[in-house]
């Protein structure tokens, strides 16, 4: 016999591994220097400090949070952070005891989360490129600044498995059989 059907007891618990591998990712690009470098790797950039080579290996580092932007960034990453690490322990609430109502709050708040990041994500290289890059240099954003877009992604999808699992109440809480789409005669 082929079993083909999904069954969401099992299953229920990728949503908050997700949320996990998001919180990493965003821990990551907070505590990360690569956000933004330069082709010579003269100058490279995190969220918090801008550094330029004084020669060899010595770098002179500048904050970024003298900047208004770069507080804003920050404290939209935070922000974000904050909201992520809540639907994380939240999620475990939700799928460990049958709290269907609580799934849309975590996917509301996950939505939030998004804005929130998405802004900071666009702010940033918008307000670096203006404000501190120089113009001789080519500019690329790097890797730690990808773990932010890694994460903002992996909570978008997140959000919307949340808004839409309430709609499968009854297979969640194991009330419904297996569904079969082959069965053999």
């Amino acid at each position: 016999m082929f079993k083909c059907g999904i069954a969401y007891p099992r299953c229920k618990w990728i949503l908050p591994l997700l949320l996990l591998c998001a919180l990493i990712f965003d821990i990551i690009a907070l505590a990360g220097n690569g956000w933004v470098e330069t082709d010579s790797g003269r100058i490279y950039a995190s969220l918090w400090q801008n550094c330029v080579s004084a020669g060899g290996n010595n770098y002179s580092c500048k904050s970024l949070m003298d900047f208004a932007w770069g507080k804003a960034t920050a404290a939209l990453l935070i922000i974000g952070f904050i909201i992520l690490i809540i639907c994380f322990l939240l999620s475990f609430v939700a799928l460990c005891s049958p709290r269907i109502s609580l799934l849309r709050v975590i996917g509301g708040l996950l939505i939030l989360a998004v804005i929130l990041q998405v802004i900071a994500l666009v702010i940033y290289p918008s307000m670096y490129t203006n404000d501190v890059a120089l113009g001789s240099e080519n500019y690329l954003y790097s890797w730690t600044y990808g773990f932010g877009w890694g994460s903002t992604i992996i909570m978008f999808g997140c959000a919307i498995f949340f808004c839409c699992l309430p709609n499968y109440e009854d297979e969640l809480l194991g009330n419904v059989k297996t569904k079969y789409f082959y069965t053999s005669s």
